[in-house]
């Protein structure tokens, strides 16, 4: 999950005809929404597995959070290497790297498997994001020389955040309509993958390979700017684990405390976040950054709190309400985040900075929620909400001072 633009620093792009560049542009697009749609789907099919294999919410957590871990190794390890090889170079294994654990999916659905085919698909999507999100603009400028970035920067957020909306409404869907749900949505994705496999074989190369000595990808940020980049940080943190409620144990939530046991609702509940965050970055995108904040603090703090009022009374309607302004105001804000991220870093730093902050946002994607996963173990589901809600809360509480003076 990443806002417009990317950490790594972009490269001069290769000259080349506006068409093939026009052309790969939207296959690259295609290319990104289809992956991270992949990696979201999962999301209404924990209950079956859940059901079939008999464990329970915190196993869920666990294999989120292999995910999560999978994404944080690859960011570092992988996620920039195509300054160096190339970006084709890296996004067609990245792909491969996804269908294998579309193969895993179909062939287990052991607990173990699980962990394994979402720690696979982590790996996968870490060489992704920074990757296709540089091409994207690169094939943009080629494709459009001296217009602005606006455009990638739009397409990009779309296959982002609309990519991890649309897999969880796509596999949940077809787990209430089609037969054999634990197979069928993971083999649609297949072949989706497999398209996009083929159409990156027919988009420009826009990165000159070169030799560079491999380093693993670096975290800096001045001495003096240290607060401020830590406010953002944990801003991100906060969004982030907002983020990963609704992809991991919101679907058991709805089944198991509001009654609502259709895998299409489950689907279309994590679709709405996600479709929130994306729009709101779109509205707000000229908006000025302290705007930006005031929208996304205030409806991600009203949304936390409705959602789990909604649990405590229960509420569908509130859920669905709580979970779209919550979704709304962690993108708003996590777009604020990067812009307040790259504000304090020097140019030549500021690929090293962002790499910071997604490292922050990942560990709010797993942390909380595993803790969350925890506490259901310990006390009821209304009380652990309780706790993950102020927790967050407080968060924001502590850090919103800087954030707004960051943004002046």
């Amino acid at each position: 999950m990443t806002t417009s633009g990317t950490y790594t620093s972009l490269p001069a792009v290769a000259v080349g005809g506006s068409r093939p560049h026009g052309r790969g542009f939207w296959l690259v697009a295609y290319t990104f929404a289809v992956m991270m749609a992949f990696s979201a789907a999962p999301a209404p099919l924990y209950v079956l597995y859940q059901a079939k294999e008999g464990f329970g919410s915190f196993t869920v957590t666990l294999i989120f959070a292999a995910y999560a871990v999978g994404v944080l190794a690859s960011l570092f390890l992988a996620g920039h290497i195509s300054d160096w090889v190339g970006r084709r170079r890296v996004l067609v294994p990245a792909v491969l790297v996804n269908i294998l654990a579309g193969v895993v999916f179909l062939a287990w659905t052991s607990v173990p498997a699980l962990l394994v085919a979402r720690f696979v698909s982590g790996i996968s999507i870490g060489m992704l994001t920074a990757t296709a999100t540089a091409h994207l603009t690169e094939l943009h400028l080629a494709a459009r020389p001296g217009a602005s970035r606006s455009r990638a920067d739009l397409v990009g957020t779309a296959a982002n955040l609309g990519g991890i909306g649309l897999g969880p409404l796509i596999a949940g869907l077809l787990a209430q309509y089609v037969g054999d749900p634990l197979h069928v949505p993971y083999l649609v994705f297949q072949g989706l993958m497999l398209l996009g496999v083929l159409a990156l074989t027919l988009v420009p190369e826009t990165v000159e390979p070169s030799r560079v000595k491999y380093r693993p990808q670096r975290v800096s940020v001045p001495r003096e700017a240290r607060g401020r980049y830590f406010a953002a940080g944990a801003a991100a943190l906060v969004q982030f684990a907002v983020f990963g409620l609704f992809t991991s144990l919101a679907p058991a939530f709805l089944a198991n405390v509001l009654h609502q046991h259709s895998h299409a609702l489950a689907g279309v509940a994590s679709f709405a976040v996600f479709a929130a965050a994306a729009v709101a970055q779109t509205v707000l995108s000229r908006a000025g950054l302290r705007n930006q904040l005031r929208y996304g603090l205030g409806a991600l703090v009203l949304g936390v709190v409705l959602v789990t009022v909604a649990v405590q009374l229960p509420s569908l309607a509130l859920f669905l309400v709580g979970g779209v302004l919550a979704g709304g105001g962690a993108g708003a804000g996590f777009k604020a985040a990067v812009s307040i991220v790259l504000s304090v870093a020097p140019p030549e730093g500021r690929g090293e900075a962002l790499a910071g902050l997604f490292l922050a946002a990942y560990v709010g994607l797993v942390v909380p929620v595993l803790g969350l996963g925890l506490a259901t173990q310990l006390v009821s589901v209304q009380s652990a909400l309780t706790g993950f809600a102020v927790v967050l809360l407080v968060i924001l509480a502590l850090v919103s001072r800087r954030l707004f003076t960051a943004a002046r």
